[in-house]
């Protein structure tokens, strides 16, 4: 029985699908004006491990991830680079998609783009002024009145008046209330923008989601995701937006993924410790990152470090050794095991991932013991490692060929040579080639492994 936290009312639920057999979930995507950050990392694999492990457990799942392709920051950027905003984005999206593909993170089922859906936009603001929920300010924009939405801060549990006082009032004190915020934004000389019933313009942030999550998933469904920054005002937004046009439940179960921190600090450029996924796939191999990033439960914040993405590396290279030298590939998951559903029973406690991967290390031990003893269900075994293994998305590669990355400058075929002339030097009875050849490897940090008069070798990274 699934039970995932809901950020709604701050416990965990048995989840129920809206139609029996089906989850329709949303997730909000990037805004592509820059490279994707590791925190940006961290939210595309969280989301993509459930996706993955509702499927596994039969759900028809119909995934929906955004793209921001319009909004001030891709304006601004733009701007600076003298390019076509679209230019810019249709940059940004590519090298998205390519980072994506490099963490083994599965693409949504509909990725829709705010530029795609101005009709729905402006419609789902025409209905908001028509129930005199927004109204057009004689700047040009229009805005959402708060206090029109009595439910207002129920995903966040804020104090509304604590926002009254905090709240800014923007330029010629164009809202009514300092806590209504943006639905529609008149278009300043020169920037893009598209025609609507109050001027030229464009979007705010918010509405986009709106517009976007129920023309694909409909006015209800059952999951929507995202950063635990984007609780407020975004998702909050999203929540008095939707309801108010709709006049029904927006999103049953919310699901927020919590922050990343660099070596205990906040992420940020100023701090100097600002890392894209790219800077990060520069340094180690991307199953070891997204090991790393699944490591850890998705609601608490994730540390990363050079120590802890070098405990990945040694965690996920054990699993690998268990199945190396096994032909399993071609071999069932052995079925009704304790493995399994130990797996699948964390896994169904709000998407315990650290717990599942404790059942793995369990049985990749078990594994290994088997081996030794040649015993008949070690194979079948080893494929439900990589079954359990590949609802998390890793132990996707053949074990010898994870084993034996490394380091960008490790030359896989330079080392085999070099092991093909040991192995000669040892059968001409050649002791010290062997172990000239022998001691270069070790210093290239290459562990050398010889068994049934066959050598096999892998990188040595304690």
């Amino acid at each position: 029985m699934l039970q995932i936290y809901n950020t709604l009312t701050q416990q965990k639920e048995k989840f129920t699908p809206i139609d029996p057999g089906k989850v329709r979930m949303y997730v909000c995507g990037i805004t592509t004006y820059d490279y994707c950050h590791l925190g940006h990392g961290r939210m595309l694999v969280v989301f993509d491990v459930i996706v993955r492990f509702l499927r596994a457990s039969g759900l028809d799942v119909t995934y929906v991830r955004n793209i921001t392709d319009i909004d001030d920051k891709i304006i601004n950027r733009a701007n600076e680079l003298g390019i076509a905003f679209d230019e810019l984005t249709a940059k940004f999206i590519d090298i998205m998609h390519e980072d994506e593909k490099a963490l083994n993170i599965l693409p949504p089922d509909i990725e829709p783009r705010a530029t795609g859906h101005m009709a729905e936009i402006i419609q789902m603001v025409e209905t908001l002024i028509a129930k005199g929920i927004a109204y057009a300010a004689d700047n040009g924009d229009v805005y959402y009145s708060v206090k029109e939405f009595p439910d207002y801060t129920k995903l966040s549990h804020r104090n509304l008046d604590e926002l009254m006082a905090g709240a800014r009032i923007e330029v010629e004190n164009a809202k009514k209330d300092p806590r209504d915020f943006v639905l529609w934004k008149a278009a300043k000389p020169g920037e893009p923008g598209w025609d609507s019933p109050w001027g030229f313009g464009r979007p705010g942030w918010h509405i986009e989601c709106s517009a976007m999550s129920t023309k694909c998933l409909g006015n209800t469904f059952d999951i929507h995701g995202g950063g635990s920054d984007l609780i407020f005002p975004h998702h909050e937004n999203e929540i008095a937006q939707s309801e108010g046009a709709t006049g029904e439940e927006f999103a049953r179960v919310w699901i927020h993924n919590g922050s990343l921190r660099i070596d205990n600090e906040k992420m940020s450029k100023s701090l100097n410790n600002f890392f894209t996924i790219r800077d990060v796939l520069a340094e180690y191999p991307a199953e070891v990152v997204r090991f790393f990033l699944v490591s850890s439960h998705y609601r608490s914040a994730i540390n990363y470090s050079r120590d802890n993405l070098q405990q990945s590396y040694s965690a996920l290279e054990r699993l690998y050794n268990a199945l190396k030298g096994l032909d399993y590939q071609a071999v069932s998951a052995k079925e009704g095991t304790d493995y399994e559903s130990r797996f699948n029973a964390a896994m169904d406690d709000d998407f315990n991932s650290p717990e599942a991967i404790s059942v793995l290390y369990e049985l990749a031990r078990d594994i290994n013991r088997l081996k030794q003893t040649e015993d008949d269900d070690v194979l079948s075994l080893a494929a439900l490692l990589v079954k359990l293994g590949t609802i998390l998305g890793v132990l996707q590669q053949h074990p010898q060929e994870f084993l034996r990355e490394g380091s960008q400058d490790v030359d896989a075929e330079y080392i085999d040579g070099l092991i093909e002339q040991r192995n000669t030097a040892r059968a001409e009875k050649n002791w010290a080639v062997a172990d000239k050849i022998r001691d270069e490897l070790t210093a290239l940090n290459v562990i050398v492994e010889d068994k049934d008069g066959k050598s096999s070798w892998r990188i040595d990274r304690d």
